[in-house]
């Protein structure tokens, strides 16, 4: 596959949800129009309240790809920070991070998340911390191996046999080694940010029903398609499907770019 390939696909998706309920403009509930299926005048049909389900489908497509940003950012910089202090300090603090991080990792995320969301049920920021909270161990994991192999790379002993402080060596050598891996952390996350949103919006623990995202469309279309609406559930399904692949295939890409030859040594 063409590397360029998911960020062109992740730019379209991220184009159509800004601009699309821009150039639609305000809706307003008609149920004289209701589940009414594609044509040429709703390309995605409607959904049970008269909504145009494109617009409908954008505007709950940019609210799930916010919250995930918002989530992998968080969770990146947790673990940078806590994979970063473990791999620098060492001794007892490595180990109690370590520990934690496997405590972390032996909890079911998705319960973990429906608790935590559920306590304050329809709070962006509740679902936020319920992501960013569960996802975290990874990135510290994997910041603190790629920092204890490149503290063992020769011109990192170079510098500190120059006289190089701990925090000069960690500043100039060891952060800028680890900048790429934390990226690529937080590019992997998001779809899963993605879908964690969107199975608590589903679950009815997540965002409230009237604020649109992937997950509660998906929720309200659960009653829709037993009368026969297809289109309620198959539209705000495939943009999920679309956006959490090409956010996957470009996490890969950007994980091959970023991963070191075989063999190199410097």
């Amino acid at each position: 596959m063409n590397r360029k390939a998911p960020w062109i696909v992740l730019g379209i998706v991220a184009l159509a949800a800004v601009a699309i309920p821009l150039l639609a403009g305000e809706q307003i509930a008609d149920f004289s129009t209701a589940l009414r299926p594609p044509s040429a005048e709703h390309l995605a049909g409607t959904d049970h309240s008269g909504y145009d389900l494109l617009v409908r489908t954008a505007e709950g497509l940019r609210v799930s790809l916010l919250i995930a940003l918002v989530c992998a950012v968080v969770a990146t910089a947790l673990g940078l920070t806590i994979g970063v202090a473990a791999a620098l300090v060492g001794g007892w603090l490595d180990a109690v991070v370590m520990r934690l991080v496997d405590g972390f990792n032996a909890l079911p995320h998705l319960v973990v998340g429906i608790v935590i969301a559920a306590m304050w049920r329809g709070a962006p920021l509740a679902i936020i911390a319920s992501i960013a909270l569960t996802h975290w161990p990874a990135v510290a994991r994997v910041v603190r191996a790629e920092l204890l192999a490149v503290a063992d790379a020769g011109w990192v002993e170079t510098a500190r046999l120059a006289g190089g402080s701990r925090w000069f060596i960690a500043r100039h050598h060891l952060l800028p080694a680890v900048t790429g891996q934390a990226l690529v952390a937080m590019v992997v996350l998001l779809p899963h940010a993605v879908w964690h949103e969107s199975t608590l919006s589903f679950l009815g623990v997540g965002l409230s029903p009237d604020r649109a995202s992937l997950g509660t469309l998906l929720s309200e279309a659960r009653g829709d398609i037993l009368t026969g609406a297809w289109w309620t559930l198959a539209v705000p399904a495939v943009a999920l499907i679309a956006t959490a692949l090409a956010f996957a295939a470009a996490g890969t890409a950007l994980r091959d770019r970023h991963r070191a030859p075989v063999g190199q040594v410097w």
